[in-house]
């Protein structure tokens, strides 16, 4: 690797880490220094005081949990549906598999905002405003077309005279399908679930608008909403301390299954 491409890989990646150092030294200030002109880097002395106010004072355990279920439920959900999808697109002729793998990858990229209002109403008719499902099925359905682009492309690697070999040996489609083909595409699953998650949690836009009872927020909305003990005053210290809490397990997911989600991504690409 030649030294300009180092030089920006570097600075793109202090460039991204920047903000989270920032965020998670502001967490460990007192609110004198963190209003203090000019502001300081370190912190002269190191107070926890702001991660026991979260979770001591404010209903941060509920949005955790909010969160963790919400979305570990639309990554399953949306997983297991753009798998069944996936299989039949990837054993579909080239011309109709090409056309609707564009398509998909088209409906990716829409941005979900322009769905708020109709999402809404479809939640509010179902009687899901402030329940887990009326942000697990929206979710599902916002990471359906990505995943199953994702997972088709990894599917069509898999050879098909390994079916072949399953229907003579008595194996159903289906039972093709549960037995051989899921395990071998574990590498795409994890990677769709893991990106899906990763979405659900960061969501703020729907989750703000369909759960408006406290005890139905998710960890976003949760942060977004901290205030401070006056009406005009911005709680630094808290908003900082929700912020790490918040992308905390992103980062270890993402440093965990780092080889795996790299793995994912790049199978679906690579010629067989």
């Amino acid at each position: 690797m030649k030294w300009p491409a180092r030089i920006f890989i570097l600075f793109a990646c202090a460039f991204a880490v920047t903000p989270l150092v920032w965020y998670s030294l502001s967490s460990v200030k007192s609110s004198a220094e963190l209003s203090r002109i000019p502001p300081t880097f370190l912190p002269s002395e190191v107070t926890l005081g702001n991660y026991a106010e979260l979770f001591l004072r404010r209903p941060f355990t509920v949005y955790y949990m909010n969160s963790a279920v919400i979305a570990s439920l639309a990554a399953l959900l949306c997983v297991l549906c753009a798998s069944l999808v996936a299989y039949r697109l990837a054993r579909a002729p080239r011309s109709f598999r090409i056309s609707v793998s564009y398509s998909l990858l088209i409906l990716a990229f829409f941005p979900p905002i322009v769905l708020v209002y109709p999402l809404y109403e479809l939640v509010r008719t179902a009687g899901l405003v402030n329940q887990p499902w009326g942000l697990i099925i929206p979710y599902a359905a916002l990471n359906l077309p990505f995943a199953v682009w994702l997972l088709t492309g990894y599917m069509e690697q898999i050879p098909y005279e390994i079916e072949e070999a399953a229907a003579i040996d008595g194996l159903s489609s289906f039972q093709t399908f549960l037995r051989i083909i899921l395990p071998l595409a574990v590498p795409a699953l994890t990677t769709a679930f893991l990106l899906v998650f990763i979405f659900s949690w960061n969501e703020f836009m729907l989750a703000l608008t369909f759960m408006n009872r406290e005890s139905s927020r998710t960890l976003t909305v949760g942060v977004a909403t901290l205030s401070g003990a006056f009406a005009y005053e911005i709680p630094w210290g808290l908003l900082a301390a929700g912020i790490v809490v918040s992308t905390a397990p992103l980062i270890a997911a993402a440093a965990l299954f780092q080889k795996r989600i790299v793995s994912g991504l790049t199978a679906g690409g690579v010629k067989q």
